[in-house]
């Protein structure tokens, strides 16, 4: 059962790939991305959002993504106005005015940002260091804030509990950061995804000194992921029955919905906050039996939780993470996994709508998918197993 932040990276590439995704780190630029598809509908403005007070010019980076149309929606009903950056292989219908500029980063086009300004940028799909240092030889001294979507993977500990965004970071013992490519993080994802993020921050310090702001998001979730790291417990608890629930109930969960952390990184543009801020949810402390309980009262099909203690589903190689979603036990060196501080992102205007909330729209987004979509989660484990390992722990008690 994994045991370190980098085993679960492990795992979810490892996962990611066996189903035919690509983890969202390396998409871009990808040499097995997918053709270009016709344009797909961003659906409509969030309601009730109000105008902010200046609107600002944003460059997103990306944009096209898992969080990016979440962050476009919004900029767009705060009357911002907007261009996104990327290859153009995932084109969108937006609902207001969006300019678009091609290029790609992986091969160091940039040539279509050249000349511009912009009052913020937002990078949203960034692991590799020379991504940030490309952007900045083109960007410096062109926008007035670089934000850089980074992640908790940075922090090189999991032991301390409440710890803040002064923690440790993964230092980067290879040759070259700069001559990391896609294809030599894909070998090592687990073993690189941290460093190349902590070096990535490093960079967008060098280029953009005293103007960075750092979003380090836990677990994402919600309608549109596409991983199904959290979307496999909505799914499985609204089939009802018998349900493999993980530990006793007490390991603390923490995850952040993509329309919260993509609104609060927009408000972060518009009150120019700069530093590093750990971007996790929820605003309380959580327990897994409390995620499980309010995701299960949003259904109603009457699922029957069975709690089954690590050691056991350790001694039947259920892992925590992905046959488990979510869920890391608390072990002494995992001890501060998913018990992260989250005050001084609270401070700055964080907020998260209700566990229900999520759980429904997730529930609802998945059962708009394809037949053979919901034929197979990407992520938690497969029915039958579940059965066994139900039926085992019955005869075990």
């Amino acid at each position: 059962m994994p045991t370190s932040r980098r085993d679960l990276l492990k795992t979810a590439a490892a996962g990611a790939l066996g189903f035919g995704l690509a983890p969202r780190a390396f998409a871009q630029g990808s040499p097995q991305s997918p053709p270009q598809r016709p344009p797909r509908q961003a659906g409509p403005l969030p309601d009730g959002i109000e105008r902010a007070s200046k609107p600002l010019r944003i460059l997103i980076l990306g944009g096209t993504g898992f969080t990016g149309p979440h962050q476009v929606k919004y900029a767009l009903a705060r009357g911002h106005k907007l261009t996104l950056f990327n290859r153009g292989r995932n084109p969108y219908m937006w609902p207001g005015e969006v300019e678009e500029l091609t290029g790609d980063r992986n091969t160091g086009d940039l040539a279509s940002l050249k000349g511009r300004e912009w009052d913020v940028c937002i990078d949203n799909p960034t692991t590799l260091p020379f991504w940030v240092r490309d952007a900045g030889q083109v960007l410096e001294g062109k926008v007035g804030q670089y934000i850089f979507i980074s992640s908790l993977s940075v922090h090189s500990s999991e032991t301390e509990v409440g710890a803040d965004e002064s923690a440790p970071v993964h230092e980067y013992k290879g040759a070259d950061p700069m001559r990391e490519t896609q294809e030599t993080f894909r070998k090592n994802v687990g073993g690189l995804f941290g460093p190349l993020k902590a070096r990535s921050e490093k960079e967008a310090e060098v280029w953009f000194p005293g103007i960075t702001t750092i979003i380090r998001p836990t677990l994402i979730v919600g309608p549109g992921d596409e991983s199904d790291r959290f979307t496999y417990w909505p799914v499985r608890l609204d089939r009802g029955g018998d349900v493999l629930a993980p530990g006793d109930g007490t390991d603390n969960v923490q995850f952040i919905d993509a329309r919260d952390l993509a609104e609060w990184t927009v408000r972060m543009a518009e009150s120019r906050a700069f530093g590093v801020f750990t971007g996790a949810g929820p605003g309380f402390a959580m327990t897994m039996m409390e995620m499980l309980m309010g995701v299960r009262a949003a259904t109603t099909a009457g699922p029957k939780l069975h709690w089954v203690p690590a050691e056991f589903l350790r001694e039947q190689k259920v892992r925590a993470w992905s046959d488990m979603p979510v869920w890391v036990p608390g072990t002494a060196e995992m001890a501060g996994f998913a018990r992260r501080s989250n005050r001084k992102a609270i401070a700055a205007g964080l907020t998260f709508r209700p566990l229900a909330q999520t759980a429904l729209d997730t529930l609802a987004w998945f059962k708009a998918q394809t037949p053979e979509r919901q034929a197979t989660l990407a992520s938690g484990i497969k029915p039958e197993r579940e059965r066994e390992v139900l039926a085992a722990w019955a005869a075990k008690k």
